[in-house]
């Protein structure tokens, strides 16, 4: 079997499993009776490696690291996506971490097989800038960072879903705890919200003290924090089942998050490097190079927000939704302009 035949079998039946996959867990969380994660995972491992021989295969028979063009870059990001899942699933054991990762894995797959011209899925020669050790340096963290940061923006958009129209109240925190504790959650509703009670304020629970003085009148001493002493909720609580699928949601997504930062940081360092050897530059605020530094900052600002600020639940996975936007903008929405140093080996 050649090249061009095994390519077409390996990319075919990675998208027709991830398909299949996707159905699964789709299945599975419509019906929770389903033994939908265990299949789901399979599914995932095999596209993986199906993903995997073929970006061997064009290694093999090209001679370079397959990651020259559109086709080889978007199956390199799926191979990256299936991987980090099969990390969170592996982790969290939650269903619903492949329903919104194995959709999105599958979409890759369909337009580099289905909608990508055939020229643009065969395998050339490299240009001269690309013929580098840096190729394999730059752009592989690059694409691992982006497969970490979409997968980590993903879980934190199926915990908005999860807590849609809930008010939480978060105690602890994920940061030096080794995740959150098992109480750590308090979902309800955020149209039900009303004021502490003064029974709850007079037994020193950490938001107030109360005392009587000598007309027998009661005042309150002090108050430990103001956000603390704020409303909260006497509505009944959501299930267990859906406050423990949230802090795991939540929990996941923040590690995943800070795996891909690492990386996103490395591939920039590294591309500054070989930019320098390249271009004379190490920064040169090209399209591709800003919009990198626009990524790190978001996501910068979220681990900033979750460790130093403190900032749990909704606040932080909305800004980690919004970087999922950010990190396609940066890798492929930049190029559909077909303008910088970094529009080689994509769409031309």
């Amino acid at each position: 079997m050649n090249l061009v035949a095994l390519q077409n079998w390996l990319d075919n039946a990675s998208f027709a499993i991830l398909f299949v996959t996707m159905l699964v867990y789709w299945g599975g969380a419509a019906f929770p009776n389903l033994p939908a994660t265990v299949v789901g995972t399979a599914g995932m491992a095999i596209a993986n490696l199906c993903i995997a021989t073929l970006l061997g295969a064009r290694w093999l028979e090209a001679g370079y690291f397959p990651l020259s063009n559109l086709y080889e870059s978007l199956f390199f990001l799926a191979w990256g996506i299936t991987s980090v899942h099969l990390i969170a699933e592996n982790t969290s054991r939650s269903r619903l971490v492949g329903v919104v990762t194995a959709p999105v894995a599958m979409g890759i797959t369909a337009f580099a097989t289905l909608t990508l011209p055939s020229q643009m899925q065969v395998a050339e020669p490299l240009v001269p800038a690309l013929k580098s050790n840096w190729l394999m340096m730059h752009v592989s963290v690059m694409m691992l960072s982006y497969a970490a940061l979409m997968v980590g923006s993903l879980v934190a958009i199926a915990f908005l879903v999860v807590t849609s129209g809930q008010e939480i109240q978060l105690q602890g925190s994920s940061v030096g705890t080794g995740g959150y504790r098992s109480n750590g959650y308090r979902l309800h509703k955020a149209t039900e919200l009303s004021t502490q009670s003064s029974t709850a304020a007079g037994d020193n629970n950490g938001f107030a003290r109360i005392e009587s003085n000598n007309n027998g009148k009661t005042a309150v001493l002090d108050l430990v924090t103001a956000t603390q002493s704020q409303a909260i909720t006497k509505a009944e609580p959501l299930s267990p089942q859906r406050l423990s699928l949230a802090e795991t949601l939540d929990n996941i997504s923040y590690r995943i998050i800070g795996l891909g930062f690492p990386l996103l940081t490395i591939g920039i360092i590294a591309g500054a490097v070989w930019a320098n050897e390249a271009w004379g530059s190490y920064w040169s605020w090209d399209p591709k190079e800003t919009w990198a530094l626009i990524t790190w900052l978001v996501f910068a600002a979220y681990l900033h927000a979750r460790i130093t600020r403190g900032w749990q639940g909704r606040r932080p996975a909305i800004l980690a939704a919004s970087g999922f936007v950010v990190v396609w903008i940066c890798y492929l929405g930049v190029n559909l302009l077909g303008k910088g140093l970094h529009s080689y080996g994509w769409f031309f």
